[in-house]
Parts: C-alpha cells; structure tokens; sequence
C-alpha cells in the first residue's frame, strides 16, 4: 500500500519547486495562482530570494505547501492509499487527499503562518532537539521541570531517539541540562522563533480555529493520519478537531508511521523539499527498508 507523507516546516531551499514550474504548465498555474492569493510573488522568493527570506514563517509555510501539492500532484502517477503529514505537512496531506481544496489550504496554511509569527512575539519561549534518549525519560524531565521552572512539553516525536521539546526559553535549557546529565547524546537550542507545538501556542490555536471553521472540507480520498492522535480519519468533523488542537499538541511522527505501516503501508514517499521524513521513517520502521 501507498503513504504519501509532507514534510513541515525546516525543510526549505532556494531554488524549491523551480523543476515542476518549469516543466509543467498546471504547475505554473498553481505558482501563479498562489501568488495572487496571497498578494505577495511567493513563487519568486522560492527561486531566486535570499535564505533570509525564505525562513520568514509568513513565506516558509506557504512555500512547503505549494512545493509539497505541486510534487504530489504533477510529479507523480498519484494514488495513495493514506497519507500524512508532519506538523505544518498535514495541511498539504489533506489537501492532495482532496479533504480541502488547494485555495482553501494555501488560504489556511497562510493563516496559520501568521499566527504563529504573532504567538511567537508575545512571550519569549524556543525550543530543543534530544537526542538518544529514551521517550519515557524526556517526558519525565520535562514534566519535572515544568512543575519546578516553567512549562516544557515533548512537542515532536521525530523517530526513536531524536524528540524536540518546547516551551518557555529558562525550561528548556534546564531541560536540556538535565537531559544531558541522564545521557542524552545531545540536547541542543533550535534556532526557531518560539516554542511551536505547546501551550505558548493557544493564541495561535483561537485565531487559526475560526479560519478553520470556517473552510469547506469534504472527506478525503483516502485516510488521513493526524498529528494529534496518530490515527487514520476521513470524517471532516474530526478532521477539524484535530486541526484546531494541532498547534497546541506534540505531533506524534513515530507513532504515525508505525500506525500506517501496522495498517499495511509498504512503500512511503515524501513529497516536498529534501527528504527529513523519509530518513525519520528508516529509523522508525526499518524492516521495509531492507
């Protein structure tokens, strides 16, 4: 069986997407046509803008989007049987699996971009990779810590011994110390703009609720796995719910792939800029990569 899987955000490069736009013209549409949505040239800083503005959050996500959808759609004899998508992925994973429309996606992802950049601002918080560490022990530190410091959350299950954790910036380096003290190979501060996946996210979470209400979503051609639960849905009542706790709840990868592949995937391919998901899910589910 097919997985389709969509990388989030990390994943970006200059130059992203400049193959497809150039060698199939409904791939330019949708270029074009992403860039009259969002009233800025996207597509322009994806080819030829300097790296500084591409890791703007306002033009990360929307380009991880477009690059991922136009992969899916045009690069490929696309029939899934499942899909998923890690963090902001999902939002390209409902879409190619036909739950919402490319506008209606590109239009929630921009939204979702922005709010976030406003979360981030309000109140300093970061985040850390831990790596070799066992789950249950990054979870029991960061539950130590938060009782004692302030809140740090397990807030990506990447793959077995690689999780990043969130929260407020003092936590998280007590987190790490800690960490580091019970074995971890590495705990290291990400360069990011705040602390993605936690609480620090709830205004994110309202603001990004009303847009999702608001979007016309119909079931998709095939399960989709959330983030939130690491569960297959097709119904677009779920299919919401889990959307709107997505920002503020860890995205659980490990147990998602694990999950699709206990379901009866077989063969998992990423589409979108490098391949992050494809290198966790080698580490997650080795026997089909034998």
């Amino acid at each position: 069986m097919n997985a389709y899987v969509f990388p989030g955000q990390g994943a970006q490069f200059i130059g992203m997407g400049k193959d497809i736009y150039d060698t199939d013209p409904q791939a330019k549409k949708l270029f074009e046509q992403a860039d009259q949505i969002l009233g800025f040239p996207l597509s322009k800083i994806m080819f030829e803008g300097s790296a500084e503005e591409l890791k703007q959050t306002k033009v990360t996500q929307p380009a991880i989007f477009l690059h991922s959808v136009t992969a899916a759609f045009f690069g490929a004899d696309f029939k899934p049987d499942m899909v998923a998508g890690h963090s902001l992925g999902e939002f390209s994973a409902l879409t190619v699996a036909g739950a919402l429309s490319f506008e209606d996606g590109l239009r929630l992802v921009s939204a979702r971009a922005l709010a976030m950049q406003a979360a981030c601002e309000q109140e300093p918080s970061t985040m850390a990779a831990v790596l070799n560490l066992d789950d249950e022990k990054v979870e029991e530190i960061c539950k130590s810590v938060s009782n004692s410091t302030g809140i740090v959350i397990p807030a990506n299950y990447n793959c077995p011994g690689q999780i990043v954790i969130s929260g407020k910036v003092e936590a998280v380096e007590e987190a790490c110390r800690l960490m580091k003290e019970a074995g971890a190979k590495r705990a290291v501060i990400l360069p990011v703009g705040g602390a993605f996946h936690s609480p620090f996210m709830e205004s994110a979470r309202k603001s990004l609720e009303e847009a999702i209400e608001r979007a016309h979503m119909v079931r998709p051609v095939c399960p989709v796995y959330q983030n939130v639960d690491a569960l297959p849905h097709t119904e677009p009542g779920e299919i919401k719910i889990n959307l709107k706790k997505q920002l503020t709840s860890p995205v659980k990868w490990t147990q998602t792939v694990r999950n699709m592949a206990a379901d009866g995937a077989t063969n998992f391919t990423e589409f979108g800029p490098g391949t992050v998901l494809t290198n966790m899910i080698k580490k997650i589910v080795p026997e089909l990569f034998i």
